[in-house]
């Protein structure tokens, strides 16, 4: 059994112990949160402690915890899962990256997980859309009241960009290649508060293509990974998408993965063939955990590395600065 342990204990940390629970061959060694009970599950005093009865931890903390965490960490030799994003700055980021050592990091990244974003890696790369040129993402999720009792959840670097997007941004780069620059819009117009609502932004990525991503939070709408993937059984499912990949021969659209063609194309006369690969419903929380397992035992290295997680806080920084600034940003 390998032993894990959580720090921090709301609502995705929370989501990792059920999913602790529910994976074979793991097992909860203790939560670091002060509002939880010895009564609620076994808790330790601190991040040290925590260590000492862990083979590995999942920092699931508010954002600006997690490179001080993560370095106490490093320190202790412990493997960790740290919950997105990798830090609050990419260069709280980049100083990790440097110092990790031969820690292991894996960054909660989920979706990569899912079988449905592994078999969209497979079509892109077997060419059979040709040189991929435009770019869509779509993120419209709006939340309840409740969820924004918590203070931290509407200041600089907590709102939906870092929380939602940064998502999004690390699938498109992982099917489509890094990000080189971006311009982008944002407005706080609803709640007036200093998180973001609705951010809106271009994308140039290193091979050509162009994207847009289309972000908000108080948008009622069908159309985000949560309520399309099925990946969550607390988001009810709608049968849209929020991915749309296109190439000189060919388009995808995510996650009903589902690839558009022509026999004789490109020719906007002649009709498309709609090729659909259907796959199972899946839990990609419980299959990072196994994965996670893997990690700590020396058998797997990361699917989802430290520097990833750099490059998605970097994307998302540069999106916040262009959309601050009106200035077209250079992501390095």
């Amino acid at each position: 059994m390998t032993r894990i342990g959580v720090a921090g204990a709301g609502l995705i940390g929370r989501q990792h112990i059920a999913a602790i629970d529910r994976t074979p061959n793991v097992t909860l060694s203790a939560v670091l949160d002060p509002s939880v009970s010895e009564m609620e599950w076994p808790r330790a005093r601190d991040l040290a402690e925590l260590a000492r009865v862990s083979d590995g931890i999942i920092l699931a903390v508010p954002n600006a915890l997690h490179a001080p965490m993560a370095k106490e960490l490093i320190g202790a030799g412990c493997p960790m899962l740290i919950e997105k994003p990798l830090t609050g700055t990419a260069a709280e980021g980049a100083d990790l990256v440097a110092c990790a050592g031969d820690v292991p990091i894996l960054v909660g990244h989920h979706r990569r997980h899912n079988p449905l974003v592994a078999k969209a890696k497979e079509i892109i790369d077997s060419g059979v859309l040709g040189a991929l040129t435009a770019v869509h993402g779509q993120c419209w999720l709006p939340k309840p009241d409740h969820y924004y009792e918590a203070d931290w959840r509407q200041g600089a670097g907590a709102g939906p960009l870092f929380i939602n997007l940064i998502h999004d941004v690390d699938v498109l780069m992982h099917l489509c290649g890094p990000i080189a620059s971006v311009q982008a819009f944002e407005s706080n117009a609803v709640r007036r508060a200093e998180a973001e609502e609705v951010s809106v932004a271009i994308l140039r990525f290193a091979n050509g293509a162009l994207g847009t991503v289309n972000l908000s939070d108080v948008s009622l709408g069908p159309w985000s990974w949560e309520l399309t993937a099925g990946e969550n059984p607390a988001y009810p499912k709608t049968d849209q998408s929020s991915y749309l990949i296109g190439g000189t021969h060919g388009s995808l659209s995510l996650p009903n993965l589902t690839v558009w063609s022509q026999k004789a194309g490109p020719d906007w006369w002649a009709p498309m063939d709609q090729t659909r690969h259907p796959l199972p419903l899946s839990d990609p929380l419980s299959a990072q955990i196994s994965h996670f397992a893997d990690v700590i035992a020396g058998r797997a290295a990361p699917l989802v590395s430290a520097a990833d997680g750099l490059r998605a806080v970097q994307v998302i920084e540069a999106i916040k600065h262009a959309a601050q600034t009106g200035a077209s940003i250079d992501i390095h």
